[in-house]
């Protein structure tokens, strides 16, 4: 359901053109801040864990969850914090490919991959990404998601389709 509905807003974006254009258009994502201190619960079919650079790899119908927010991959890798300073066990990064969603509150971006630093509260999004706002639909190639700030900057040939209400 959720690819019908981008393969629609992709054929829109590409048939009737951008109702506007910008390079670095920032956006509210989430509609509030997010704790990136909440615990992180990841599901998958398979883990695979790697004593020698202390990462995880969770592999098939992977899903993140913290707090509110979702993000969906065919696989995610986990990055722990070096040793020392408490940091024993303390997720740093998440790298997620194969078709990554990201859920939060009413919107929701979709992109072939995404690098969640937990430290800085940055999500970076590559690669075809869409942007859903209720009716309204942004792309671009790159987007960088502040969850301290709840702002979310699109870069590179901005599109998007603005509902004005109107017929």
């Amino acid at each position: 359901m959720a690819f019908i509905r981008l393969l629609a807003i992709t054929a829109l974006l590409t048939l009737f053109g951008p109702t506007a254009w910008a390079q670095g258009t920032q956006v509210p994502f989430g509609g509030l801040q997010h704790d990136t201190t909440l615990p992180v619960e990841i599901t998958a079919d398979q883990l695979s864990i790697n004593q020698q650079d202390g990462s995880a790899l969770f592999v098939g119908n992977v899903v993140v969850g913290q707090g509110e927010m979702r993000l969906s991959a065919g696989k995610v890798k986990v990055e722990y914090a070096a040793a020392g300073d408490d940091a024993t066990g303390r997720i740093s990064r998440l790298l997620a490919s194969g078709g990554v969603t990201l859920v939060n509150g009413d919107e929701a971006a979709e992109a072939q991959e995404a690098i969640y630093s937990i430290d800085t509260g940055i999500i970076v999004m590559t690669g075809d990404v869409i942007l859903t706002q209720g009716a309204n639909a942004l792309s671009s190639q790159r987007m960088v998601v502040d969850l301290n700030s709840g702002l979310a900057t699109l870069e590179g040939r901005v599109k998007t389709i603005i509902q004005t209400g109107g017929n």
